[in-house]
């Protein structure tokens, strides 16, 4: 009866279509790449159409907000400046900057590392996470072969980033910009997700634990992204280390410039030799393990991880670490563009709107306290993905490990928004100094670091909230979708309300608006006291909620 059972799962799993062309190593290839989109049904074209929504979204803006040459070239002369190159492109177009140019210049660099991330993701989850989680083991018992997760992985992601690139082209190409220029522009952020898309490949080779080859291939990712601003900054055109990212592949195809297509043929390149490497790496390693050994831990837990909150500091440190070298950065550029943003504003008023309303009166200090409310937005993403841990602490049954020891169900869940509000309040301090730090560079006045960072301090009480709605998602089981949902909303409103002149009401109510925009307004304690006792109201909620229900897992 077993025998005969064995045979009619492999005669299920060898359908037709799934045999490897190159043998038993890719037997099953198929079936898992129809499973995998199968899974991705959602993911995927979600991904797509919010790029393609945003890129569609510019196109219609821009002709607004910079109605005539003479616009766009004061624009142009904030890209010409070293701090504007780094955190945009080299720069092809400026001298006739038309609304082409400018997506191209400042917005392919971005939808580059939107796609990057998608393709980053995508690859860890149906292949280190897979194994990790220990279906990997389960899929090949069944007549699977050898290279088949990794091979229907790779595969998946050519057809993610071809669906993200037709969307891209097709978004550009009807804002009424040349076709040939919005596939080039489509076709480089989808190489530049190949290549990191067969990075994370490599990665989830090399590392026996998914949160590894992920964070390894972001931190390329990010570094990848400032060598092509350190290179931009250099000059136009940009400078050698533009060469040295796949990102400035992508740039210099000069689209609506000078259309070229041969330097997407590096990304191209770059990525078929990392596919190789992660095929001949994936033979030498055991399933589930990785081809560097994991290190070997202390024999003796420090003192500071027998609580919650030592064991989550530990857990979270490497990625608080990351995000706060990341904020610093954006924030030091953004506070150096401030001056020259702030005389564009003054030149320009209808660019107030897309600054949340800077003030004419004091153009340099309501700019800056627009910046601290991108920033908030910025830590509110962390804050939820931080709280969010819960729930694959639970899923792979570590939680419930700990929760048979001493630790009391409260104690883990209020740990755990503990280390996340002081991790926020951290990052937040650190985005206002940034900031505060780079204006002081850029107008020689060494007074503006001190304020701002404290200033970044009065959007704590918002991140919270969403903290709190996170944990209560948690607690109720939900799914995260209408806590992302909201994040999302809110964000939207809060950078694009003005300018799509929405009313008042729905303005005034949207989260990020209602702190104070500190120091360029007076300091109001009501709003903020409300906000804090709905924070603490939501954790409370979500500790009563967690305590109500099973452990799954």
């Amino acid at each position: 009866m077993t025998a005969l059972t064995g045979q009619r799962r492999t005669a299920r799993l060898q359908v037709p279509g799934t045999e490897g062309p190159a043998g038993p190593a890719l037997t099953g290839t198929g079936l898992l790449l129809r499973l995998a989109l199968r899974r991705d049904r959602l993911r995927v074209p979600l991904w797509a159409v919010g790029t393609g929504g945003l890129v569609a979204y510019f196109g219609a803006v821009i002709p607004v907000v910079y109605p005539d040459a003479a616009a766009r070239q004061t624009r142009a002369a904030i890209m010409r400046e070293p701090s504007g190159a780094f955190m945009t492109g080299p720069g092809y177009g400026l001298d006739d900057y038309t609304v082409g140019a400018m997506v191209s210049n400042e917005l392919l660099g971005m939808l580059a590392v939107a796609v990057a991330l998608m393709s980053v993701f995508l690859v860890v989850r149906h292949t280190r996470a897979e194994e990790e989680a220990g279906r990997g083991d389960l899929l090949r018992a069944g007549a699977v072969g050898r290279d088949a997760p990794l091979a229907a992985a790779l595969v998946h992601l050519v057809l993610a980033d071809l669906l993200v690139a037709v969307v891209l082209t097709a978004a550009l190409a009807a804002g009424g910009l040349a076709l040939a220029d919005s596939a080039a522009v489509g076709a480089g952020a989808a190489v530049v997700g190949l290549v990191f898309g067969s990075l994370a490949a490599v990665t989830a080779q090399l590392s026996e634990h998914a949160r590894t080859a992920s964070g390894a291939a972001g931190g390329l990712l990010g570094l990848a992204y400032v060598l092509r601003g350190v290179g931009d900054a250099a000059g136009p055109g940009g400078g050698a280390l533009s060469w040295a990212s796949p990102i400035g592949w992508a740039q210099q195809t000069r689209a609506f410039t000078d259309l070229r297509w041969w330097p997407l043929l590096l990304g191209l390149g770059t990525a078929a030799l990392l596919l190789a490497a992660a095929v001949a790496l994936g033979r030498r390693r055991d399933v589930g393990a990785g081809v560097l050994p994991a290190r070997r831990g202390r024999p003796a837990a420090g003192a500071g991880l027998l609580s919650p909150v030592g064991l989550l500091v530990r857990l979270q440190r490497t990625s608080t670490a990351w995000w706060a070298v990341g904020l610093f950065v954006v924030a030091l550029l953004t506070g150096s563009l401030a001056q020259g943003i702030a005389d564009s504003v003054a030149s320009q008023p209808q660019l107030a709107a897309v600054l949340g309303g800077a003030s004419p009166d004091d153009v340099l200090g309501s700019t800056l306290s627009a910046f601290l409310v991108f920033f908030a937005m910025a830590v509110a993403v962390f804050a939820v993905t931080s709280t969010r841990r819960l729930d694959r602490e639970e899923e792979e049954g570590r939680a419930g490990l700990l929760l048979a020891t001493a630790v009391s169900r409260p104690a883990w869940m209020g740990a755990s928004l503990l280390v996340t509000a002081v991790s926020a309040a951290g990052l937040l301090l650190v985005s206002g100094a940034g900031m505060g730090l780079g204006a002081a560079s850029a107008v020689g006045d060494a007074d503006l670091v001190a304020p701002y960072a404290l200033a970044a301090l009065v959007h704590l009480p918002v991140v919270l909230c969403f903290t709190g709605l996170a944990a209560l998602a948690h607690g109720l089981r939900a799914g995260a979708w209408a806590v992302w949902g909201l994040l999302v909303a809110s964000v939207l409103v809060g950078l694009y309300g003005p300018l799509l002149d929405l009313p008042a009401r729905v303005l005034d109510a949207a989260p990020f608006a209602l702190a104070p925009s500190a120091p360029h307004e007076a300091l109001t304690a009501l709003p903020l006291v409300l906000l804090t006792g709905a924070a603490a109201a939501l954790g409370a909620a979500a500790v009563a909620a967690l305590r109500r229900r099973d452990l799954s897992g």
